[in-house]
């Protein structure tokens, strides 16, 4: 879950890690050690997943530059919403449509945003990432003296001592998502389902699981069935751009009375619908109406393009 890590950059370059820095990385792993047995992780799990380990330059290096952060929403969406990504999830949504159906029923969550983030996320289970995950989060709970990375590491030990997967195969992104859905390893303990509801739940091979476990994720998010996340508009010249920002509601009817131009197939919605204006690259790029299910979409990560681009990806799937 990349997408729910609003991290801030690292203070020095990402390379020049410091000998006594890196000495201090023996004592983190020993208290981490030792604070993971306290918390009930068996002893073999911790000394076998810690054992050895050393500052994760590369992990480092990836914390300083992440895209939802530093791209423009141009650069942004043509590198994730692409054609080809497009065709695929339409392929998938095609195969997967009946346990989509049900998910809509069990969960209350449609299937673009599930299409959506799976296809953002890990290109619909193509590439779940290959960095050891217990490695990426205890260098980044130790390189940036995170008590929520630590917490994660011992989540992520607590998955393999329940036996949910073994300890060579938690491979995940270089901040310790995992799995199709790119959950961070708490996530997955408090929400990842089985979709048959027999055994763990297994994001890593099961697309079942992987659907149901997003579509249960965005229900604890209180996805609203019948409301788009966010949707393209048209505004007219020289609008008042001041009343544009994700924290800026108006209702609906009161946006078009302003001269805000819905496009065709826009979904119907009471004029009294809470919205917000969203323009990511300014008054001359494209604008954007943000309804409350995309704050749901956040909170997967915190990234207004991501947000913006999981709506857009999953409308086109869908379209």
């Amino acid at each position: 879950m990349k997408r729910r890590l609003l991290l801030a950059a690292l203070p020095s370059t990402p390379a020049l890690i410091r000998p006594a820095r890196a000495a201090g990385f023996e004592d983190f792993i020993h208290e981490l050690e030792g604070r993971a047995r306290r918390e009930g992780v068996p002893s073999h799990i911790a000394v076998a997943a810690l054992s050895g380990l050393k500052p994760n330059r590369e992990v480092i290096r990836h914390e300083t530059h992440q895209p939802e952060f530093t791209l423009t929403w141009a650069q942004y969406s043509a590198r994730v919403v692409t054609q080809t990504r497009v065709a695929a999830g339409r392929a998938a949504f095609a195969e997967h449509r009946v346990i989509l159906d049900r998910l809509r029923s069990r969960f209350g969550v449609a299937a673009a945003p599930i299409m959506g983030i799976w296809g953002i996320e890990t290109d619909f289970g193509h590439y779940q990432g290959d960095f050891n995950v217990i490695d990426s989060l205890a260098t980044l709970a130790w390189y940036k003296n995170s008590a929520y990375f630590s917490r994660e590491a011992i989540a992520a030990m607590r998955i393999v001592s329940r036996g949910d997967i073994r300890l060579p195969e938690l491979r995940g992104s270089w901040a310790g998502a995992m799995g199709q859905p790119q959950f961070m390893p708490s996530i997955y303990l408090s929400t990842a389902v089985s979709y048959s509801g027999h055994g763990q739940p297994n994001i890593w091979t099961s697309v079942p699981d992987t659907m149901a476990s997003i579509a249960n994720y965005m229900h604890k998010s209180h996805w609203r069935l019948g409301l788009p996340s966010s949707e393209p508009v048209l505004i007219p010249q020289h609008f008042d751009t001041a009343l544009a920002g994700r924290d800026h509601s108006l209702p609906l009817g009161r946006w078009q009375a302003l001269g805000i131009h819905r496009l065709a197939p826009a979904r119907r919605l009471p004029a009294s619908t809470p919205a917000s204006l969203l323009l990511p690259d300014g008054p001359h790029g494209e604008a954007f109406l943000a309804f409350g299910n995309f704050r749901a979409i956040r909170s997967y990560n915190p990234s207004d393009l991501y947000a913006l681009a999981v709506g857009e990806l999953g409308r086109r799937i869908l379209a």
